[in-house]
């Protein structure tokens, strides 16, 4: 379970990002996190594992208080942590294999890190993620050789090596075509089903968003003025999130035949 109990961010220049953010996430939910461009989105996921530090507020995961925690208990907690990019965040001269080792750094300890020598159940596993997200094939490719999808992709297995109680992901799709797009989002969903894995993802698309997760929540001005049901983002909801506009339009766009739904199991 995580809970967010009055979160706040205030940065140096006077701009309050967060206001009093209360929320409550439980164990094996998918969140959509939508909201105009300087909402907070990426705010509220950085302050959770405190890449960016509240200014007041709590952050509870699992019943350990992250705010409170020192440098080194925090670097424990991260390990609980996965984060999957927009932008990948792979080390391009290293392996498709390497790139996914690089999530146990946390465990391994510098030495064993910086030559590469990995337990074996740590490369067994990474073998076991790369099947999963389909690239067990491109293990010793070079990171840069890889499209965006299949970039994303070694990003997943990598954050899910750490064996993480959340996964924070932050515009997983931004870079992506509608095709690729889906078959991201449908596989964070599948892998999170599958490990009872509670996850937060910032997206800009809302319709991908309708299609896939369990729940949405909506940001403006860094406050949550809407909490719910992906079926419940009616014209005058998305007003409410990000201004006037023809929502309909945006609405439609969903296929009911492909929506995702809890009971499903997030596998479209």
């Amino acid at each position: 379970m995580l809970k967010l109990n009055q979160l706040t961010k205030r940065y140096a220049t006077g701009d309050l990002a967060l206001k009093a953010v209360d929320v409550e996430i439980p164990k094996g939910q998918v969140v959509a996190l939508i909201g105009p461009s300087g909402a907070g989105k990426s705010t509220l996921i950085r302050c959770i594992n405190r890449l960016v530090e509240p200014t007041s507020g709590g952050v509870d995961l699992n019943g350990k208080e992250l705010t409170k925690l020192g440098s080194g208990a925090l670097r424990q907690a991260r390990r609980r942590m996965g984060m999957i990019f927009q932008e990948y965040a792979l080390v391009e001269r290293l392996t498709v294999m390497e790139n996914v080792l690089s999530g146990r750094l946390g465990y391994v300890g510098f030495w064993r890190s910086f030559l590469r020598r990995y337990p074996q159940s740590a490369v067994d596993e990474a073998f076991r993620l790369l099947e999963r997200v389909g690239l067990d094939h491109m293990a010793d490719k070079r990171a840069d050789e890889l499209s965006g999808g299949q970039r994303q992709r070694v990003g997943i297995a990598r954050a899910l090596i750490q064996d993480p109680e959340l996964l924070l992901v932050d515009e997983p799709t931004a870079s992506l075509d509608p095709k690729t797009s889906r078959q991201i989002m449908r596989l964070i969903c599948e892998l999170c089903a599958e490990r009872d894995l509670a996850a937060i993802i910032n997206i800009h698309d809302v319709a991908l968003a309708q299609m896939f997760v369990q729940r949405v929540i909506g940001l403006r001005f860094g406050e949550v003025v809407y909490d719910g049901p992906p079926n419940e983002l009616t014209p005058d909801t998305l007003t409410q999130i990000y201004g006037e506009e023809d929502w309909e339009a945006t609405i439609e766009k969903v296929d009911e035949e492909e929506v995702v739904t809890p009971e499903e199991g997030a596998v479209a």
